[in-house]
């Protein structure tokens, strides 16, 4: 997976338009090379996440070890399953990345038995627990259909409020259409700032989940609204 589709840098083309004028960067699926800068850019971005604080207890020692442990091994996952991984660089700077899973039978919350022992050595028994408990809830809300998850996203921190984080999410619409058996794309969220984000551009409110006393949405963009 070197780039997008042509049909798909079309699809995404309009996009464009409400971004910076500043931002020159190429939207590209990543490629195994790329997987430790965006790991290194999810960590940054998620490290304050209240959810990933919780389940990585950022209370004890070496939460920063654990969470660096779990974002790696989800890539690595990602990347080894096809998962589609998409990112904007600009010649060697990763601007923003986002991460889309296809749940169901080859990638759910079981995942592969060498995750399983990789997260359990890293991130400890609890913290993986609670992931594949998070995941579960999340796809026992979901209507029966194939769907992709929008796993992760992120844009480094000096080009964030210049329209990057928008092509992302324009771009997981784009690739989730690439798989006709798709009926949409779904995320979840606990910050208010985030979900109003997704609201914005067209997703509406699926579930309400609260994980580890935490309250979120799950959030779905069907495939007729982007037709």
């Amino acid at each position: 997976m070197q780039g997008l589709t042509e049909a798909t840098e079309q699809e995404i083309q309009h996009a464009s338009e409400n971004a910076s004028s500043d931002i020159k960067g190429e939207l590209t699926y990543l490629v195994a090379e790329d997987l430790k800068m965006a790991a290194s850019l999810l960590f940054q971005t998620y490290y304050d996440d209240a959810l990933l604080q919780k389940i990585f207890r950022a209370d004890k020692p070496d939460y920063d070890k654990r969470l660096r442990a779990a974002i790696r091994e989800d890539l690595t996952s990602f990347w080894e399953s096809g998962q589609p991984i998409i990112g904007i660089r600009d010649g060697g700077t990763l601007l923003g990345v986002a991460c889309l899973t296809r749940p169901g039978k080859s990638f759910g919350p079981g995942r592969f038995w060498h995750w399983r022992i990789s997260m359990l050595m890293t991130a400890g028994f609890l913290s993986t627990k609670q992931v594949m408990e998070k995941e579960r809830r999340i796809q026992e809300a979901m209507p029966d259909v194939p769907y992709h998850m929008l796993a992760f996203i992120a844009v480094a921190p000096q080009y964030q409020q210049q329209g990057v984080g928008h092509l992302l999410v324009e771009a997981a619409k784009s690739a989730f259409q690439e798989d006709p058996e798709s009926q949409g794309v779904a995320v979840f969220v606990t910050r208010a700032d985030y979900q109003a984000f997704f609201k914005k551009r067209g997703y509406r409110l699926q579930a309400q989940i609260a994980f580890e006393t935490l309250p979120g949405e799950l959030l779905f963009y069907p495939r007729g609204e982007a037709e």
